[in-house]
C-alpha cells in the first residue's frame, strides 16, 4: 500500500460492544453496519461468531445485506494449546461465518502467555502459526491483532517480535499492534512502531485503548511511524474507557496530515453517522467532542462571535461544513444585537440587521432571560421565538385542558402518574390518557398518544435528555424552576426550555417547544426535497 494511505477497521460492533451499557440487537447492528458502508469504512468488525448465538446469527443476516464499500470481518482467537486447528470449535465458527476476512487475535506478552492463558512460549508461538496458517489455506485474508504488544515489547521484547515473525510466516497480510492496557504513551508508540516497521515487510496497524486518555494522540503517532491501518470504534465507545475514537482520527489524517483513506471517506457524513451511531448506542454523544460534537463550533463570547462572522478561521481550526456540521452562535445574557441577527439568518437568511424585529427578537430574549430562561443550549426554542416575533409561526394543535393524577396505591412502592389530554386540531378534538413513570413522563406520553393521530412522525422522535434547575431557591417550594429537555429524531437533536415556578408546567413549555420545532423542521424538509 502506498505510504500516504490508511485503511480504517471499525471495531464498534465487537470491541464496542464491550463497552458498559452497550447492548446491540440484531437490528441495530444491520442498522450500523449500512451506517458505516455508507460512510465507506474500510472493514467493519462484526462480532466472535464462536463466542455467543447472537453473533452467529448475526452473520447469517449478513450474508442477505449488500454491502457497496466495506468488507464484513470475523473476530476470534488463536487455537487452544494443545489442540489441533481442525479440531478448533471457534476455528470452525469463524469459517462458517463466510466473512472473508478474519482477524485473530494472539498474545504478544510473555507474561500473558506463561500466567494468564498458561502455557509456553513456545506453544503460543505454534498457535499462532497453526492458526493463521490454516485459515490461508481456506482463502482468507488474515489480520494478526497482537495483543498486549507494547507492553509484552517493553517487557520482552525478543519474544513479542517473535509472535510478530510467526504471523507473517504464516500468511498474515496485516499485523496489528495493540495497546490493549491503554497506558503506552505517544512517544512510546511512535518508536516502537517505527522500530517495527523496520522488521517485518507486510503491513502495520494499530489498535488503541483511550485508559489515559491517549488512544487518537496514540493511534496518530503509530501512523506517523508507518502503520497503514487504524482500528477504532466510531465514537469511541468500548470496554473501561473505550477504544480510539474514529469520528477523532479520520478527520485528522485527512484534513491535518494528508493521508489519504483508501476507501475515500466521505467526511461530510461524518457528524450524522456518529450521531446516528450513538443514538443507536442509545446514549447522548459529549456535546465537547471534536469534529462532530454539539459544541465543536459552538461560540458564546462576543469578541469571538464577532471575529468569526468577519473571518470564520479567527476562531475555528476548520471549516465545520467539512465534517457535516455546523457553526452555533450561542444566545446568552452576553449576546449583543449582532449574535441575534445571526441566529435570525439561520432561519430567515435575507433578513437585515437594520428590519424592527432583529431589536424586538433580542428585548424579547432579554425579558425571557430575565424571567429565567437560558437560551445558550436552547436553539429550538430561540428559532421559535424569532419565528413568533417575525410572523412565521402558526400553532399546530389548541390545548383545551389537560390533567394529572398522582396515586400511590395501597401496599406499593411504587407511585403512579396518569395524565389525561384534551387537544384541537384543525377543528378536530382529541382525548386521550397515559400513564408513566412521574407525572411529566405521562403527561409526554400523553401529548404524544394525542398528536401521533394527526402528526404520525412524531413516533420518530423522543426524549434523550431532561434537566431540572432550581433558580431561586431561597423560596422553598415556590421557588421557580426551569427545565431544558433535548429531543432526537434519529437524524437532528434539539433542545428547547421552559420556565415556571411549577415543574409540570415548565415541562409542558418545553416539551410543546421541542414537538413544533421538530413538525416545523419536517415541513421544511419536504418543501426542500420538493424543489
Amino acid at each position: 500500500m502506498a505510504q500516504n494511505q490508511v485503511k480504517i477497521f471499525d471495531s464498534t460492533l465487537r470491541d464496542g460492544a464491550q463497552g458498559q451499557g452497550i447492548s446491540f440487537s440484531l437490528e441495530d447492528k444491520i442498522k450500523i453496519v449500512k451506517a458505516l458502508d455508507e460512510m465507506q469504512v474500510d472493514y467493519i468488525e462484526a462480532g466472535n461468531p464462536g463466542s455467543n448465538p447472537k453473533d452467529m446469527e448475526f452473520f447469517k443476516r449478513l450474508k442477505d445485506v449488500h454491502l457497496e464499500n466495506s468488507s464484513v470481518v470475523a473476530f476470534g482467537s488463536t487455537r487452544k494449546s494443545k489442540i489441533n486447528v481442525e479440531g478448533d470449535k471457534n476455528l470452525k465458527d469463524l469459517l462458517s461465518s463466510e466473512a472473508s476476512t478474519i482477524v485473530i487475535f494472539g498474545k504478544s506478552w510473555d507474561f500473558q502467555v506463561t500466567d494468564i492463558i498458561k502455557t509456553s512460549l513456545d506453544e503460543n508461538l505454534n498457535m499462532i502459526k497453526d492458526t493463521i496458517e490454516y485459515l490461508c489455506k481456506n482463502e482468507r485474508e488474515v489480520i494478526f491483532d497482537a495483543e498486549h504488544f507494547y507492553d509484552g515489547y517493553k517487557a520482552n521484547k525478543e519474544y513479542a517480535m517473535a509472535t510478530l515473525r510467526a504471523a507473517e510466516e504464516a500468511g498474515a497480510q496485516v499485523i496489528v499492534l495493540c495497546d490493549t492496557n491503554g497506558g503506552t504513551l505517544p512517544q512510546e508508540i511512535y518508536d516502537i512502531t517505527r522500530t517495527v516497521k523496520t522488521q517485518v515487510s507486510i503491513d502495520v496497524g494499530i489498535h488503541s485503548h483511550d485508559d489515559m486518555g491517549m488512544a487518537v494522540a496514540n493511534s496518530i503517532m503509530a501512523v506517523q511511524a508507518g502503520a497503514a491501518q487504524v482500528q477504532g470504534t466510531f465514537i469511541g465507545i468500548g470496554e473501561r474507557c473505550g477504544n480510539a475514537n474514529l469520528s477523532v482520527i479520520i478527520p485528522i489524517l485527512k484534513l491535518k496530515l494528508g493521508y489519504e483513506i483508501l476507501n475515500n471517506i466521505e467526511l461530510t457524513n461524518l457528524t450524522k453517522t456518529s450521531r446516528y451511531i450513538a443514538e443507536i448506542c442509545n446514549m447522548t454523544l459529549a456535546d465537547e467532542n471534536p469534529f462532530v460534537g454539539n459544541s465543536a463550533f459552538a461560540h458564546k463570547g462576543g469578541m469571538h462571535i464577532d471575529a468569526v462572522t468577519k473571518a470564520p478561521k479567527s476562531y475555528e481550526h476548520i471549516e465545520p461544513e467539512l465534517v457535516g456540521n455546523k457553526r452555533r452562535f450561542l444566545v446568552s445574557e452576553v449576546s449583543g444585537k449582532s449574535t441575534i441577527l445571526q441566529e435570525i439568518k439561520k432561519v430567515f437568511p435575507n433578513i437585515s440587521k437594520d428590519d424592527n424585529s432583529v431589536q424586538k427578537i433580542t428585548d424579547r430574549l432579554k425579558e425571557l432571560e430575565y424571567e429565567g430562561y437560558q437560551f445558550e443550549g436552547a436553539e429550538g426554542t430561540v428559532e421559535l421565538v424569532i419565528r413568533k416575533i417575525i410572523g412565521k409561526y402558526k400553532p399546530f394543535f389548541k390545548l383545551n385542558h389537560f390533567k394529572i393524577i398522582g396515586e400511590q396505591p395501597y401496599g406499593l412502592e411504587e407511585f403512579s402518574s396518569t395524565a389525561v389530554i384534551n387537544i384541537t386540531v384543525d377543528g378536530k378534538n382529541e382525548m386521550t390518557a397515559a400513564e408513566g413513570e412521574g407525572p411529566v413522563n405521562a403527561l409526554d406520553r400523553a401529548i404524544r398518544k394525542a398528536l401521533e393521530v394527526f402528526y404520525p412522525e412524531l413516533k420518530q422522535a423522543r426524549l434523550v435528555d431532561y434537566k431540572v434547575r432550581v433558580l431561586d431557591s431561597e423560596n422553598a417550594t415556590e421557588a421557580k424552576v426551569r427545565v431544558l429537555i433535548e429531543s432526537t429524531d434519529g437524524v437532528e437533536s434539539w433542545s428547547t426550555v421552559g420556565v415556571s415556578r411549577d415543574v409540570i408546567q415548565a415541562s409542558w413549555i418545553a416539551l410543546v417547544d421541542s414537538i413544533e420545532y421538530k413538525l416545523i423542521k419536517d415541513i421544511e424538509r419536504k418543501v426542500k426535497a420538493y424543489f
